[in-house]
């Protein structure tokens, strides 16, 4: 009885020890207040369509206080996650990718997806009627492209082929600059060009291609699919992803990835204020889906390799 008398004694010892000086306290302690970073639409000042909406499927989702936070530009938004200013927060592609390599504190949790399956978009090197056979016989022919600041139409190719060890640079001789996608693709038509660089809707794998891009704009400006060839493919450019902070909690990684996947399905007008761009719903993302953005950032840096 002695015996059994000091073993509770003790149990209680360490219980009440327990209760008093616990050892880590709740994740949503330790944050406090939840922020989450949304860049504003253009000449939106620093609102966003249906706040208190958003706020509150947030706050529901992780059981804590929600706050969302504004910001006039991705810079400022990548500036603030990586000082822990904010938590969460929606990225562009190649913001995304900047936030990674500015601080390697970041990680995707989801990607919105189209209502056709699309989750982001690849460039081609389009020939007409075989007069481009490899991108080695690229130099010897006209290849129009759009102008060097467009991301998929320009840095996307120029970076896709560089990652490939196929470096060119924006100036190019045979390269001709256009002054939109379709004056590019007029090029074409009209035989001023041997080739495009144009772009074209990426699924994930496994799944059917999807029509649309640049060979569908070709087509619809009089060219025959059939006279069409794709010469080159780059490597996958995924819509921008929602990320977090590496060092947030995994139970909080885990409730915002099933709300997130569970959206559109679950509550569409709380989606549709959250992602207006792409009808699809959410879909689990990785660091590697962003491998296209990283080089892409490279090559805008100078760092390319």
């Amino acid at each position: 009885m002695r015996h059994a008398l000091k073993a509770s004694a003790a149990i209680m010892t360490l219980l009440g020890a327990a209760w008093s000086n616990p050892v880590r306290a709740d994740w949503r302690d330790d944050i406090g207040t939840f922020r989450v970073g949304i860049v504003a639409e253009p000449g939106a000042g620093n609102t966003v369509q249906g706040l208190a909406l958003l706020t509150d499927a947030y706050t529901k989702a992780l059981g804590m206080k929600v706050e969302f936070v504004v910001f006039r530009d991705y810079a400022a938004l990548i500036e603030a996650q990586a000082n822990a200013h904010i938590e969460y927060a929606v990225y562009s592609a190649t913001a995304y990718a900047i936030a990674s390599e500015r601080c390697e504190c970041v990680e995707p949790l989801v990607a919105p997806v189209d209502s056709d399956g699309v989750i982001g978009i690849r460039s081609v090197l389009l020939t007409r009627d075989g007069k481009v056979p490899d991108l080695a016989a690229m130099e010897a022919h006209r290849v129009a492209m759009v102008p060097p600041d467009s991301v998929g139409g320009s840095l996307l190719p120029l970076a896709g082929l560089a990652a490939e060890g196929v470096k060119i640079a924006k100036d190019a001789p045979f390269l001709t600059h256009a002054n939109s996608a379709a004056a590019a693709e007029t090029m074409l038509v009209d035989g001023e060009a041997d080739a495009i660089f144009g772009w074209m809707p990426a699924v994930a794998d496994c799944q059917p291609d999807v029509a649309g891009g640049t060979v569908a704009r070709l087509e619809m400006a009089g060219l025959s699919k059939a006279a069409l060839q794709v010469v080159w493919t780059s490597g996958l450019l995924r819509y921008g992803p929602h990320a977090v902070r590496s060092d947030l909690d995994p139970e909080a990684k885990r409730r915002l990835t099933v709300f997130l996947i569970n959206l559109r399905s679950m509550s569409p007008d709380v989606y549709d204020l959250l992602e207006s761009k792409h009808s699809g719903g959410f879909a689990v993302a990785g660091p590697k889906d962003y491998a296209m953005a990283a080089a892409i950032v490279r090559l805008v840096s100078g760092n390319g390799r």
